[in-house]
């Protein structure tokens, strides 16, 4: 499990990173806001802990950001803001928790193994060596790491349920679709055309007349 720590107070930095490695994690720590975003977008990680008063960006942005272009990395704040107006911040901007400093490292420890729990990253469905996490909406191949829409995990979700079955368009809308929002036949085939994309290997089978099979030879 990959960590990004963004700690500016170089101690504790040290302290946290050396705990969490001999806790079996991998942790790459910056200090500026600025470097872990720019590593955020080059590299995948499967946890943020982030401090907020940092250097160029600070850790409410970095958040605020990170949810707008729908990256969904479970986030923890580490800060010395302990104000219920920062803590609420923090979770209004998409945090998954919030530890105040000081506190124990076997809290930390704690927490990031409840999020793991409760984000239900166990959660995974194995796509011909691919790692598919329908509620963290993320397909994993090898190092890459892809960041899907809502509804374009569902989509794919129902498929891989359903390997082998013949699946029409109106099925598709019946079973991932609320009664509120229906979408036309051409949305779906854009999810799945979007879906194709994805894959190196031809999964979907567009049966003529009647819908789409999702199969894995």
């Amino acid at each position: 499990m990959r960590i990004l720590l963004l700690e500016d107070d170089v101690i504790l930095q040290d302290i946290i990173g050396e705990f969490l490695e001999e806790k079996g994690y991998e942790v790459e720590a910056f200090y500026d806001g600025e470097k872990a975003l720019d590593a955020i977008g080059r590299s995948h990680y499967d946890m943020l802990l982030l401090d907020v008063n940092v250097p160029s960006i600070d850790g409410f942005e970095i958040l605020e950001y990170l949810r707008q272009i729908g990256n969904t990395t479970p986030a923890i704040y580490i800060t010395s803001l302990a104000g219920v107006k920062d803590l609420k911040k923090g979770f209004d901007l998409g945090a998954d928790d919030y530890l105040k400093k000081p506190f124990e490292l076997e809290e930390l420890q704690a927490r990031i193994e409840h999020i793991v729990r409760s984000r239900h990253m166990q959660d995974e469905i194995d796509i011909d060596g691919i790692r598919f996490i329908p509620k963290a909406h993320q397909l994993y191949m090898g190092d890459k790491v892809i960041e899907m829409r809502q509804k374009e995990a569902q989509v794919l979700e129902y498929f891989v349920r359903n390997q082998g079955k013949i699946i029409s368009c109106d099925e598709i809308i019946e079973n991932v679709w609320d009664d509120d929002s229906v979408p036309t036949h051409a949305t779906i085939r854009t999810y799945i055309k979007n879906l194709r994309k994805m894959f190196d290997k031809a999964y979907f089978d567009n049966i003529k007349g009647e819908g789409y099979r999702f199969n894995i030879v």
